[in-house]
């Protein structure tokens, strides 16, 4: 009996030993979500803390709290401890840009990665404000990296950075406009040329330097037609912008497109009426098309606000000669003539073509003379 007794006794205390163990285990079961909301809230509450006071101590709370909240599988796939995760980390890449704190990762990363977890699409809607909080602050952070790759001259790692900032914020035009200049800058001339396309395929988002940029990434490709392409949108879309209009002029005298020139002219003139390089170009389009007169009224301007100017004083020269050639008795013409072409071999006295087009007018003159000493001369140049 008293075997009995002591053997029913060892089976109590183990029930009750067993219950306790249960009771533990449960009770510590329901603390976990306990702790994780606990975690969650502080966290929460030390970050509206911060975006108060911008004390950093507090940033550096709900950091840990985050932390906190985000330990286990299950809190980590919880939207709300995520979100908090993302506005805390996407605070910290920008708040210590110099990276100053200790971190398992970078926390421009980090908050990235949090971001791009927040696929409830219902969730996103209500937290909508802080989910653009999240971006707003990742693209500074990628932002403050790429501006100072691009001081250090780290064009490769500049155009990385702001490749985020686009992908983050989908960015404002000045973000896309860096990533093409940083494209040309690395070699990715045909990504730029995309870029820019699509800045200017729309009045809204172009502009004549983009204009200008794409036109000179065609002339770098040796692709003249799409160059002349575009340049004339652009003329089509900032019809005065002068540089525009300068630059097709200078594409149209490049591919000898002289007729396309002279209806240009005035209008370029009128930009800088001072312009000698401009005032000649128009001369030389219209003495190209046989608009002698015309042409005559540029080259005594160019002379006129440059008196020293060679091609000018060439240009008179040789259109009066050949007028003196057609008709030797005209007298007026062999003296200016020889007038602009002496003075433009007074600029340049070993110039070939003048001192050649001087022996054309001495020998049409019949001033032997004067012809034998330019020989003389051009044959000491050309030996």
């Amino acid at each position: 009996m008293k075997t009995r007794a002591k053997r029913t006794n060892r089976l109590s205390r183990k029930n009750k030993l067993g219950k306790i163990m249960v009771i533990a285990c449960l009770l510590a079961i329901g603390t976990l979500p306990a702790m994780a909301q606990s975690n969650l809230k502080e966290g929460n509450n030390n970050f509206a803390l911060y975006t108060k006071s911008k004390d950093f101590k507090h940033l550096e709370a709900a950091r840990k709290f985050a932390d906190e909240a985000y330990k286990t599988k299950r809190d980590s796939v919880s939207f709300r401890n995520i979100l908090l995760r993302g506005l805390v980390y996407s605070t910290l890449a920008v708040v210590d840009s110099n990276r100053t704190q200790k971190y398992t990762a970078d926390p421009a990363d980090i908050g990235l990665a949090a971001l791009r977890r927040l696929t409830n699409k219902s969730l996103n809607v209500e937290h909508g404000p802080e989910i653009s909080y999240i971006r707003r602050s990742l693209a500074n952070a990628y932002l403050i990296k790429a501006n100072r790759a691009v001081t250090a001259a780290n064009f490769e790692e500049a155009y990385h950075q702001y490749r985020k900032v686009d992908s983050i914020s989908g960015s404002a035009i000045d973000v896309k406009h860096n990533l093409a200049v940083l494209s040309t800058k690395i070699g990715g001339n045909e990504d730029a040329i995309k870029r820019y396309q699509t800045f200017t395929a729309q009045r809204e988002t172009s502009s004549p330097a983009y204009i200008l940029e794409l036109a000179s990434l065609y002339r770098q490709q040796g692709d003249n037609r799409s160059r002349l392409n575009t340049l004339l949108a652009g003329r089509e879309q900032f019809p005065k912008d002068k540089e525009i209009l300068f630059t097709l002029i200078n594409t149209y005298l490049a591919n000898e497109a002289y007729s396309a020139i002279v209806p240009l002219a005035d209008e370029a003139i009128a930009h800088e009426p001072e312009n000698v390089n401009l005032n000649y170009i128009a001369g030389y389009a219209n003495e190209m098309e046989g608009n002698n007169a015309v042409a005559k009224a540029f080259y005594e301007k160019v002379i006129n606000l440059d008196a020293n100017n060679f091609e000018g004083n060439l240009e008179l020269g040789l259109m009066y000669l050949r007028e003196y050639i057609a008709n030797p008795e005209n007298e007026e013409k062999q003296n200016k003539a020889q007038d602009y072409l002496l003075r433009a071999n007074q600029i340049q006295p070993s110039e070939v073509r003048a001192l050649k087009s001087l022996a054309v007018l001495y020998d049409q003159s019949g001033d032997i003379i004067q012809k034998e000493r330019v020989n003389s001369i051009l044959n000491q140049l050309t030996q």
